[in-house]
């Protein structure tokens, strides 16, 4: 269940943005939108969690529901990661999604896949970005795949992230003990099922 709009100060204002940025007609334009608005918001104050809700799980980052639009579709969920708690390489399963900071920095190392044979899937790896409170990137299938870390020991960061639509999972890439080049590594791709933290 989403909390109600009104039990998170600022959710109604974000939530009023967010369906009017949904409701564009491309989705470059609904992600460059929902960007800004989700970094205005937090540079500016306007939303506020609940403690409860920014507290890390001790061994896994936690994902917490605070928002699913029922006409529209999309929903909103805030990742808590303790020191040093990140992601295997993962997709977001199809589905568009913008990332924005709250409090702490992470660290997205985006990958290119080159091809895949069966379950094993080769990527390059890009670029690693470490951004701030009051950013926010964007991921469009098919340019999906990425890790995200909060690379710091000893504090938690907080993000707030928008898909298009429900995840009940994604896959996730290990990598296979017998690649043979430094920069373009096999991995093995599993399904992950998804699910909140209380």
């Amino acid at each position: 269940m989403a909390l109600a709009k009104t039990s998170i100060r600022g959710m109604d204002r974000l939530v009023d943005r967010l369906d009017e940025a949904v409701r564009l007609s491309n989705v470059a334009d609904i992600t460059e939108s929902l960007k800004h608005h989700l970094c205005e918001m937090v540079e500016e104050g306007d939303l506020d969690l609940p403690e409860d809700f920014c507290t890390p799980c001790e061994d896994h980052y936690a994902r917490r529901l605070l928002y699913r639009s029922e006409d529209l579709g999309y929903v909103v969920v805030a990742m808590i990661w303790g020191p040093n708690q990140g992601t295997p390489l993962h997709d977001h399963a199809g589905s568009w999604c913008v990332e924005g900071v709250y409090k702490g920095q992470i660290e997205v190392t985006q990958y290119e896949l080159l091809e895949h044979d069966g379950q094993r899937y080769r990527f390059q790896r890009q670029e690693t970005v470490r951004t701030g409170v009051a950013t926010a990137g964007s991921l469009i299938p098919p340019f999906e795949h990425h890790t995200i870390c909060n690379a710091n020991g000893d504090s938690t960061a907080v993000t707030l992230h928008v898909y298009g639509r429900e995840m009940e999972r994604c896959s996730i890439f290990e990598p296979v003990a017998d690649s043979s080049s430094d920069q373009h590594h096999w991995y093995a791709r599993q399904t992950r099922p998804l699910s909140y933290d209380n």
